[in-house]
């Protein structure tokens, strides 16, 4: 009885231990196949030669449109050297255009002033330089001439850079694939005059291939 009574203690005893026993305490081995066959196979000559002669193609011109060029800068001086990726040119253009714009406002200012102080003096009325001594309606009529004068040379100065600037774009945008092109070539080169003091001198060739 004694030695049932015993075996039963152990059994509960072991029941115990292995419902402590956590499922995190286990060592989970995988084994991974190493000396499986890869389904990936290899290129072949031809998509070799493919990607070789991909790689080594020449890259493709750019083109770009000669009428859109002119259309954009006519519409917003700039937008066509935008087009034409010459950003360096653009703050050159509305630097330009800015300043012609300001000198032809800042004359057509001082023509109105002096205009009006010209009509006043016609009529005998007062006006804001009828303090300064010496001024009479020749002075002013003089000074608003000139005015005008420079206002109208500042118009035709900045009409003459809005014209260019469309021009530089169609220009540009026709021109653009003759600069890629390799027949066309302009490097430096030592050039030898044998009539001068000096037998060579540094200069540019410009060389073309029909």
């Amino acid at each position: 009885m004694m030695q049932r009574f015993t075996l039963l203690i152990l059994f509960l005893f072991s029941l115990q231990v292995f419902a402590q026993i956590s499922p995190k305490d286990t060592i989970r081995v995988e084994n991974y196949p190493t000396d499986s066959v890869s389904t990936k196979k290899a290129p072949s000559d031809i998509a070799v030669l493919e990607d070789i002669k991909e790689a080594n193609a020449p890259a493709k011109a750019v083109k770009y449109n000669p009428t859109k060029a002119g259309l954009y800068s006519a519409v917003l001086p700039g937008l066509g050297q935008y087009y034409n990726r010459k950003y360096w040119k653009i703050p050159i253009v509305w630097g330009a255009i800015g300043t012609g714009v300001g000198i032809t406002l800042w004359n057509q200012k001082r023509y109105d002033r002096y205009r009006d102080a010209f009509i006043a003096e016609l009529n005998g009325q007062e006006h804001e330089f009828s303090d300064i001594p010496g001024v009479t309606k020749e002075v002013l009529g003089r000074t608003q001439d000139r005015a005008k004068r420079q206002r109208d040379y500042a118009i035709a100065i900045t009409s003459l850079i809005y014209v260019l600037n469309i021009v530089d774009a169609v220009v540009d945008a026709h021109l653009y694939e003759g600069r890629k092109d390799p027949d066309l070539a302009l490097k430096p080169t030592v050039i030898f005059d044998e009539f001068g003091k000096t037998n060579s001198k540094a200069g540019l060739s410009l060389s073309y291939n029909f």
